[in-house]
């Protein structure tokens, strides 16, 4: 089922890279408190999860696990902003930092990716361990939404055992359409922006952790040739594209059997939000899409909440 949604654009911000950009610069929300849970991994790798949990909240209470994007952490913006409104509504909310971000810098050898669905299912199962009784949702923003698609669709019927819902927001769920939009040069400073990031990435690992073969990375590199000459060789994979194909989630939505809500905007500059056009998916997956937006902005007119995707969202976590 594919529906649209009616998001209308600030009239200051109607353009999608203006919506892109203005979205993640404009956020002025103090950073909740939080305790930090670190998860060790099998191949002894840690990952930092920011637990923060509301007044008077019960262990039959809600949890909401959140996923960042692309170079983010549980200090992204979108986090920040999502986690205060549900500690309003009483909700558990647990930030988690892929591998080596945010908190958990320099606790990881290995890199993260958009496949890592096991590093996420991991850390359900711990939350589990603690609060076996809590309904929990997973939210995943932009890379991380294709991680959450791509668990929930590999543990098909056992996904209810851990999860009772899982949603995407702009997610990459065919990695290479993605490569190869931000290839084109209205999207370059994108690619620039996060090329910078991840070789800082890349740097600061190779220094906590000497004995890793040394690496040079070009900074005029595109995302292709980081991940065909990095990302690949580092996890396992034979090439780029490999990796692609192993890792993007649209194969997998089919497979989803707990509520998922997926979110498009038609103008995101490097999210193909036509990519499940025409694919069958089940009954209990919805796909949403708006006209604007870009690549999580969403800022609309006051009447419709700033942060319009905020409320959306709260909506739908709460509705389970």
């Amino acid at each position: 089922m594919c529906e649209d949604l009616n998001f209308i654009p600030f009239p200051l911000f109607k353009g999608a890279h203006t919506q892109t950009v203005m979205g993640s610069l404009l956020n002025w929300q103090r950073e909740p408190g939080s305790e930090q849970m670190l998860v060790r991994l099998p191949d002894e790798d840690q990952i930092s999860l920011e637990v923060s949990v509301p007044k008077d909240w019960k262990p039959t209470d809600m949890t909401v696990v959140m996923l960042h994007g692309l170079a983010g952490s549980h200090h992204s913006p979108y986090l920040i902003r999502m986690t205060n409104k549900l500690l309003a509504k009483g909700i558990r909310v647990v930030r988690m930092n892929m591998r080596g971000c945010g908190s958990g810098k320099g606790l990881a050898r290995h890199i993260y990716h958009s496949g890592r669905s096991d590093d996420v299912l991991h850390s359900l199962k711990a939350l589990r361990a603690k609060t076996p009784d809590s309904p929990t949702v997973l939210v995943g923003f932009s890379l991380g939404g294709n991680i959450a698609l791509k668990l929930a669709g590999e543990l098909r019927s056992s996904a209810s055992e851990v999860l009772k819902k899982v949603i995407a927001i702009n997610p990459p769920v065919d990695l290479y359409s993605s490569v190869d939009l931000l290839s084109y040069r209205s999207n370059r400073m994108y690619e620039r922006y996060f090329i910078r990031l991840l070789r800082a990435d890349v740097m600061y690992r190779h220094k906590i952790f000497p004995d890793l073969p040394k690496v040079e990375l070009s900074r005029k590199m595109c995302f292709f040739d980081f991940d065909e000459l990095y990302t690949a060789p580092q996890c396992g994979f034979s090439g780029a594209m490999d990796y692609y194909e192993k890792c993007s989630s649209a194969p997998l939505i089919p497979d989803i059997t707990i509520p998922c809500h997926i979110l498009f905007a038609e103008d995101d500059p490097i999210i193909c939000a036509s990519v499940l056009d025409g694919v069958t998916v089940p009954d209990n997956v919805s796909i949403f899409k708006t006209k604007k937006g870009g690549h999580i902005g969403y800022l609309s007119y006051p009447s419709q909440g700033f942060h319009w995707l905020d409320n959306i969202l709260v909506g739908w976590i709460q509705n389970i």
